[in-house]
């Protein structure tokens, strides 16, 4: 489906519903706190009061990028060793394949990092790297449902639903969520990759573009004088609809919806118009290259969301542009290139604006990728180690944590599973991953689920 099917006046106010179409449900619905996105106070004293989710569709691969391999490179070509296997498909396994990337450490850190990453490399002293990362499924869908919602299975809510849910919106007339699409097409596996699953629609995340119209149909046809005319009207028919029909959550929240569209005409048009930044902001961003102007626009509309009291911004990608299933050494330079300035950028924006003290940036892909090839160049999943960084709000910079074998292939030390990794960013909002919970048929239910889970302190700011 084309990122404009998402857009179109028909899907604004009824299939996406579980985004606009829910999200003012709060101010009058607040007695019920699981439709309330009003700000809410936090278990205990957070370090970060917002979040950027850099989310790499397809799987980085580690032993690229992150964690080299020296023995893996001696022992390129050579035939894995019994029980080397790949798990996708064992007829699949093919011979160690070592990095053609140089590594090197960067900054007072000594973090090693690949030479396509140049530009988070000069950002070393303020990134925490997590090596010995793990997850529990090789396929694309189920791995991005684990590592967005806490499981295998689909239809739970993602993290910036459980986010939202915990902590409200600092800005009424904006989205709590707001996933930023690239305008060429949706991410694997869509809107998944930000439902709301069974929480109430206030906590969907909006999705919006990086090019041209960042919301298509916000902006109402005629004057300011007509448009407000039409809404009065339209009000006071939906409370009379209502009025007689008393206990209508549902119907309350989709009238709020209305209400929220409006006022979003004003403040979203004002918050998502790149044109406003001065030229230094797009020059820094690189918002009009050939190859990273996308990835730049999602960053720059990033940071003037979360600057104006957006909770959780989600950046995807179309597709899944890290799958390097075939020549895996062109394609890594490739989408490094798109998106390795632009992140760096990022960084640089929001030490300068005093942002990076209280927001969380996540950089992570759903798993990794074999140290062994498939086919002639390529590699495939692999469930088994994969790495991701944080910066920012309560993060420990310059710190690598974990570590995995010689090859690359499993984490060996002082693992880090995905509840892990969402009970510490729950931790970091200053959130209980025991305590945030959410009544859904019988249960209580919580984002790392049945699943046992720790806080990982190594890489927390002291």
């Amino acid at each position: 489906m084309h990122i404009r099917e998402l857009f179109s006046r028909r899907d604004f106010l009824t299939r996406m519903s579980a985004g606009i179409g829910g999200i003012a449900a709060g101010s009058m619905l607040a007695s019920d706190g699981r439709f309330d996105v009003t700000p809410k106070a936090p278990h205990f004293e957070p370090k970060a009061k917002r979040v950027i989710f850099l989310f790499q569709n397809g799987g980085p691969s580690q032993v690229d990028l992150f964690d080299p391999k020296p023995e893996l490179i001696k022992r390129n070509g050579q035939k894995p060793g019994e029980g080397y296997i790949n798990t996708v498909d064992i007829k699949k396994t093919g011979n160690w394949l070592g990095s053609p990337f140089q590594f090197k450490p960067h900054g007072q850190s000594g973090i090693v990092l690949s030479e396509v990453l140049p530009g988070l490399a000069r950002h070393a002293d303020r990134i925490a790297v997590v090596r010995s990362m793990v997850t529990t499924h090789s396929n694309h869908e189920q791995a991005i449902w684990n590592f967005n919602t806490g499981s295998i299975q689909p239809g739970r809510p993602s993290l910036g639903s459980w986010v939202t849910y915990g902590l409200g919106s600092e800005n009424q007339n904006l989205p709590a969520f707001v996933a930023i699409m690239n305008p060429k097409g949706l991410p694997v596996d869509g809107v998944r990759n930000f439902s709301n699953g069974w929480m109430a629609p206030v906590f969907n995340g909006f999705p919006v573009r990086a090019e041209g119209t960042p919301v298509i149909n916000l902006k109402p046809q005629g004057s300011d004088a007509a448009a407000a005319g039409r809404l009065e009207l339209i009000q006071k028919l939906n409370r009379a609809h209502l009025d007689s029909r008393p206990g209508r959550l549902d119907l309350e929240a989709r009238i709020q919806s209305y209400e929220l569209a409006a006022r979003m005409q004003v403040t979203a048009s004002d918050a998502m118009d790149l044109s406003r930044e001065p030229r230094a902001m797009h020059d820094l961003y690189q918002t009009e290259d050939a190859e990273a102007g996308i990835h730049g626009r999602q960053l720059l509309l990033a940071r003037r969301l979360i600057e104006r009291g957006v909770r959780f911004v989600q950046v995807l990608h179309n597709g899944q542009p890290w799958d390097t299933h075939q020549a895996n050494e062109s394609g890594h330079r490739k989408i490094a290139k798109q998106t390795d300035g632009p992140t760096a950028a990022l960084l640089t924006d929001l030490d300068q604006r005093g942002l990076l003290k209280d927001t969380l940036v996540i950089w992570s892909g759903e798993f990794g990728r074999t140290p062994m090839t498939e086919g002639k160049d390529g590699r495939d999943h692999h469930k088994f180690s994969f790495s991701l960084w944080l910066a920012g709000a309560g993060v420990r910079p310059g710190v690598t944590h974990g570590a995995t074998d010689d090859f690359g292939y499993h984490s060996v030390d002082k693992i880090v599973t995905v509840p892990d990794f969402h009970a510490t960013v729950l931790h970091l909002l200053g959130l209980d991953s025991e305590k945030l919970t959410y009544r859904h048929g019988t249960r209580d239910e919580k984002l790392t689920d049945i699943h046992p889970s720790k806080i990982v302190p190594e890489i927390l700011a002291s």
